[in-house]
């Protein structure tokens, strides 16, 4: 059998979560970028990329942002912005030693869970982060206390994981997971450790949680899930696995181009589409303009769930250089 092509697939209905794409921190730090670029003039050096989408950071290295993962090329005195996930301290007393001008761009839930792991590690407790140990922002916080802290990502791991003192122990959690992964981890530390000290209020973002929501409320509704997203955004990957959970088709795109034909043959009527967290949302309408061309798609609707309308201030030394000027 052929590979399916875009001409012999035909969509009756496309339908879009209403609660999709940019979350408050992601508006935030892109919008940092952009003033900083204003006032400071380029280049801006930015560590990390700003937030894990390649159509923003190629968009912000147009206009003058110089991404970076290490300062051993950057010149010393240079204007220097965090990104969105957030740095350990080890990270800026680098950015100290090369005389860098910081713009701190780290996501306020993120600075949240920063802010307890130091009071845990203070408090003398060991602390299980729940989260990816290669992910930036869960590298950021075990940077806060590092001796204090254990990363686990799945139930198993948290089967097996030692510490110190079984009746000193809580949990942070890393902002872009799932909700129902960490629950079933949680039920295995809470069994292990009785006297588990829990976050004050929940880490994973609620922007995160709102949108796997809106995925698992949409997904009895359409034969296909498209998420749009980036593969190494923890949030995208997340709505992807959530919808598959639910027993949906699900698939990861980054571009309207990635759509594999052969995905929609023969069975699909009505196909979904959601986007992550830090996605743009230029990106959601070109997906909908290759599925009009492509796929005659010519019935577009919106799912509505919840509606956001978190805003976040951008930094204190942003806000005063923009005074200033």
């Amino acid at each position: 059998m052929t590979s399916a092509t875009a001409s012999n697939v035909k969509i009756e209905k496309l339908v879009l979560t209403k609660l999709r794409g940019f979350c408050a921190g992601v508006v935030r730090a892109i919008d940092i970028v952009e003033k900083a670029l204003e006032v400071c003039g380029r280049p801006v050096y930015v560590r990390h990329e700003i937030i894990h989408n390649r159509y923003v950071v190629d968009d912000l290295r147009a206009k003058g942002a110089v991404f970076v993962e290490e300062f051993k090329d950057v010149p010393e005195g240079v204007w220097m912005i965090y990104s969105a996930h957030g740095v350990s301290p080890q990270v800026r007393d680098e950015a100290k030693a090369k005389k860098f001008k910081v713009i701190d761009a780290t996501c306020p839930l993120v600075t949240k869970v920063h802010l307890e792991a130091i009071q845990l590690a203070k408090e003398g407790f060991t602390i299980i982060l729940i989260g990816h140990e290669e992910h930036v922002e869960t590298i950021g916080t075990m940077g806060e206390a590092p001796e204090h802290i254990r990363v686990v990502a799945t139930p198993q791991e948290a089967e097996t994981v030692q510490v110190a003192d079984p009746n000193k122990v809580a949990y942070l959690t890393q902002t872009t997971l799932s909700l129902d992964d960490t629950a079933e981890i949680v039920q295995v530390l809470k069994r292990r450790f009785p006297k588990l000290e829990m976050p004050k209020k929940d880490d994973i973002c609620y922007a995160t949680q709102n949108r796997q929501n809106a995925v698992k409320a949409i997904v009895p509704h359409v034969d296909v899930l498209l998420v749009l997203g980036a593969p190494n955004s923890s949030n995208s990957v997340r709505l992807k696995e959530v919808a598959q959970a639910k027993g949906a088709s699900s698939y990861l795109i980054e571009r309207a181009t990635d759509i594999k034909p052969e995905w929609l043959e023969g069975r699909v009527k009505t196909l979904g589409l959601t986007a992550s967290a830090s996605c743009p949302e230029v990106l959601v309408q070109e997906v909908v303009d290759f599925c009009k061309k492509n796929f005659g798609v010519t019935v577009v609707e919106e799912f509505e769930t919840v509606e956001e309308d978190v805003k976040f201030s951008l930094p204190y030394e942003l806000e005063k250089l923009i005074r200033d000027r």
